[in-house]
């Protein structure tokens, strides 16, 4: 049977809008797959990043951005500056000691923009201000990071005769067992919400109230060939992050609910009330502020965390 009239004018006009998709398709660049390590398994400190990459926000910025999950929490800023991965999660004092080292890297961008580190303790045991602590056994987290910086508190705030003990991750047992006093790393999201679900009284000295200068706990680093030879990518990346932080902030509900959605073995009483410590942490911008980079890397050379001064100036990816 032939087709009528409008039937011969309804397929040409379909013919005609598939010639025009396959058009804009053909000229449509492909979109540009980027490698993300975080710094640990999936968690809500990286919240942001799973709500640019699920609401496709890295994608209207011309990006396909891979989540890679690493084996150990140094792995993520060795494979960086390898150029294993584009782009990785570390933390900016092990940045720093990194720098100092001679490691090749570049700072592209922030997701915390205060210390979730703290000195941990539990009420009730007879600590009311840091000098309490002397004495007292101190456990710490990161070898060559969090016992320096235990160190530098101790001596800053008048603790004295201090007994550090290397916990590692173990930090809530071993604040719960008595093996330790207090610890030096703990986080003040995870580490203290783990003690209350447990039952337990926790309360922490903040770092940057107590003498260690103010940090950007999270960052974004890469190797310096790929932030030299990709600025556009980096200018994308940190465009969508800043609006999967925005939206984080806007309407946490909704962005807890997209989180858990591409996270679905997330343990969600838990990853539920730490994201409401969390959001406070949150980098409200993107800018990475040098003055701010150089007291801490000041501090750093002076408390022996590093042997050698860092060039911050070099470290901080600037957008030309």
């Amino acid at each position: 049977m032939r087709p009528h009239g409008k039937e011969v004018l309804l397929l040409k006009r379909i013919l005609c809008s598939l010639v025009i998709l396959l058009c804009l398709a053909s000229s449509c660049p492909a979109a540009q797959t980027v490698s993300v390590m975080l710094d640990w398994i999936p968690n809500v400190d990286h919240l942001p990043l799973f709500v640019a990459k699920e609401r496709g926000f890295f994608r209207e910025e011309g990006l396909e951005v891979r989540i890679l999950a690493p084996s150990d929490t140094a792995d993520a800023l060795k494979l960086a500056a390898a150029a294993r991965v584009d782009l990785a999660i570390s933390y900016a004092p092990q940045v720093v000691v990194s720098a100092a080292e001679g490691v090749p890297l570049a700072v592209v961008g922030r997701l915390m923009e205060h210390p979730l580190s703290t000195l941990l303790f539990l009420e009730g045991r007879g600590i009311q201000s840091p000098s309490d602590l002397s004495g007292k056994k101190i456990g710490y987290t990161v070898p060559g990071v969090m016992d320096v910086l235990l160190d530098a508190f101790a001596k800053l705030n008048g603790v004295k005769k201090v007994a550090p003990v290397n916990v590692g991750f173990s930090i809530v047992q071993s604040l719960a067992s008595g093996k330790v006093d207090a610890v030096m790393g703990g986080f003040r999201n995870y580490e203290v919400v783990e003690m209350l679900h447990q039952g337990m009284k926790p309360a922490t000295f903040p770092l940057e109230k107590w003498g260690i200068p103010d940090y950007d706990e999270l960052v974004f680093v890469t190797s310096p060939n790929f932030a030299k030879s990709n600025p556009n990518t980096i200018r994308a990346f940190r465009k969508a992050l800043s609006r999967g932080i925005h939206e984080a902030l806007a309407n946490p509900q909704k962005a807890l609910e997209t989180y858990f959605r591409a996270v679905p073995e997330a343990p969600r009483d838990l990853e539920r009330d730490t994201f409401a410590k969390t959001l406070p942490f949150f980098a409200r911008s993107q800018k990475l502020d040098p003055a701010r980079w150089e007291r801490f890397a000041a501090f750093a050379l002076r408390w022996k965390l590093i042997g050698r001064p860092v060039d911050v100036k070099t470290l901080l990816w600037k957008d030309r």
